[in-house]
């Protein structure tokens, strides 16, 4: 199985980006980050389905999607590993996380997501929620390992 991130904004060079690369360096599957931007000055819904149509273009066509939101579903570390261990045992081949831009994601990645996860009812910063989702796949990696890194 292979991971996709794609998310709006540049991450820049400092200690958010190495623990990102850190947690997925550490992951058994391939990691790959792709980061878009709008060109054009856009707002409100336009800007939202420039964004969401950038971040679908970054994955491929039959991934599976998680589309990150403060709306979506709050799983424990364990039903996120337990879902994640279900699609590589249903044999999907290609899972997506999508992180949109300050204004949420726009009504195309909202049709298009598989699941709509959040991190907690609380709003985090875009670049930051970057790292602590390659946590989340890392330790969801360990729990359906045996890995004694959660320990719950």
């Amino acid at each position: 199985m292979r991971l996709w991130l794609a998310a709006v904004g540049r991450l820049r060079g400092g200690p958010i980006r190495e623990l990102v690369e850190d947690y997925a360096g550490r992951s058994p599957w391939p990691f790959a980050l792709r980061e878009v931007e709008v060109r054009k000055r856009l707002s409100g819904d336009a800007l939202k389905r420039a964004e969401a149509e950038l971040l679908l273009d970054a994955i491929p066509a039959g991934a599976t999607v998680v589309a990150l939101d403060e709306r979506g579903r709050d799983l424990t570390s364990e039903d996120f590993a337990a879902r994640i261990g279900a699609w590589r045992d249903a044999g999907v081949q290609d899972l997506a996380f999508l992180i949109g831009g300050a204004d949420g994601h726009g009504e195309p990645v909202r049709q298009r997501a598989d699941l709509t996860l959040a991190f907690g009812r609380m709003t985090w910063p875009h670049m930051l929620v970057r790292a602590m989702l390659a946590e989340q796949i890392y330790r969801a990696q360990t729990i359906l390992s045996g890995h004694p890194y959660h320990r719950a």
